[in-house]
């Protein structure tokens, strides 16, 4: 099958003059386009799959971007990985293949992924208290098994991800998509369950004030989740593109501020939230008393959480969504407010409207009954073989307008 590998040397590419850095890193990433043997099923009770439209995850394009950052050499997360890898795990796909223990699936049937690679995938039994809660993602199994390590489908060498004409996958890793939901709105199910996580684990107060940092596919996701979840609260948005900000109004955020300068940010929260600025000696001035309860960062730089915890109020939450390098940041504020900073990954069991279910079964239902529509966010897509077209998109956003870019492989 043809897959795009990454951890194998570079395909030329002529890089324009005058590119930005993430182009210029498109000419060296060391990904290709190639032709691998067909997947087989892992254990007995997997399946194979023919992906029909595959998004690209920003942990996706982060890495063949190369945008994690120089600082990042000693990412902890290493330990849970391997390589050459085909990435690719929001994923519309046709089951077409179905091995002889596999259960609650069928040839033909159209699926979405659930990509992790926890304690039933890899075949151990019992599983660890982590799969037995739902906490799939802090699954303690992730390096274990005679599956190579990763957390996610598309992170290890074996579980090939949907950059590829042949995906496999665990039973228990699908879900049958209902025939009203197509394949356009489907694909939203993994980035919506990563943002409906952070949010019903760290919910806004009642009426309160929430803050989303950054309006990439994650952002948006978060926004249409509280306007779905949480009418009452009011929703400011910090937007980098204009393609950005137009759909978060769309949306449903009462207040869209531009990403910089961040001066403007504070000041502008304030004016729209209230409290009152305090200047110190120098750098940013913070708000006390802030108006923000909580702040969604979906980006996760320094310079996010120095604006995020300037706008909160006390004993408020700061969650952190977004993935990048580490950095040093002014964090006076985290203490002195009382903020609670708190990580949040990925998915699992949720609860809604006292509905205890995973996160994917409740987007489904969310997406079928018209409470969120998320298939403005999917602005381009691309074949298997324009792959370097689409992740040029992405590094170009300003100019391209993408927002959710994905493979058409129908």
């Amino acid at each position: 099958m043809r897959a795009l590998v990454y951890g194998v040397p570079p395909e030329p590419f002529e890089v324009p003059e005058g590119a930005n850095t993430l182009t210029q890193n498109l000419g060296r990433t060391p990904t290709a386009l190639r032709e691998v043997p067909d997947p087989q099923p892992l254990h007995q009770d997997w399946v194979i799959t023919r992906p029909r439209l595959t998004g690209i995850c920003g942990s996706d394009s982060k890495q063949i971007l190369m945008d994690f950052g120089e600082d990042d050499v000693d990412n902890a997360m290493s330990a849970f990985c391997s390589f050459p890898q085909v990435m690719g795990h929001e994923v519309v796909a046709d089951v077409v293949e179905v091995g002889p223990k596999a259960r609650g699936l069928e040839v033909g049937q159209r699926v979405v992924l659930n990509p992790w690679l926890s304690c039933a995938p890899r075949g151990i039994d019992p599983v660890c208290p982590a799969c037995e809660n739902g906490d799939y993602t802090l699954c303690w199994s992730f390096a274990d098994g005679d599956i190579k390590p990763g957390i996610h489908t598309g992170v290890s060498a074996d579980a090939t991800g949907g950059y590829a004409e042949l995906m496999p996958a665990h039973d228990s890793m699908l879900f049958p998509v209902p025939d009203s939901i197509p394949d356009e709105l489907a694909v939203f199910a993994d980035p919506f369950s990563v943002s409906l996580h952070a949010i019903t684990r760290h919910p806004p107060p009642r009426a309160g004030k929430a803050l989303v940092y950054g309006a990439g596919s994650l952002g948006l996701c978060a926004v249409a989740i509280l306007r779905a979840l949480y009418p009452e609260v009011e929703v400011a948005v910090v937007a980098r593109f204009d393609a950005q900000a137009e759909l978060a109004k769309k949306f449903g955020a009462v207040k869209v501020l531009a990403h910089e300068p961040r001066l403007a940010i504070i000041e502008e929260i304030v004016a729209w939230g209230g409290g009152r600025l305090r200047q110190p000696l120098q750098g940013l001035p913070m708000a006390y008393p802030g108006p923000i309860d909580v702040v969604y960062d979906t980006i996760g730089k320094p310079e996010t959480f120095e604006v995020g915890v300037r706008v909160m109020a006390a004993r408020g939450t700061l969650v952190k969504a977004g993935v990048h390098a580490p950095g040093r940041w002014e964090w006076s504020p985290l203490y002195f407010k009382e903020i609670s900073w708190v990580g949040s990954n990925a998915f699992g069991f949720e609860e809604v409207d006292g509905k205890r279910q995973h996160a994917i079964a409740h987007y489904l239902d969310l997406a079928r009954d018209g409470r969120v529509d998320l298939r403005p966010m999917l602005t381009h897509t691309f074949r298997l073989e324009q792959w370097r077209d689409a992740f040029l998109a992405i590094a170009n956003q300003g100019d391209s307008g993408a927002i959710k870019v994905a493979f058409d492989q129908r």
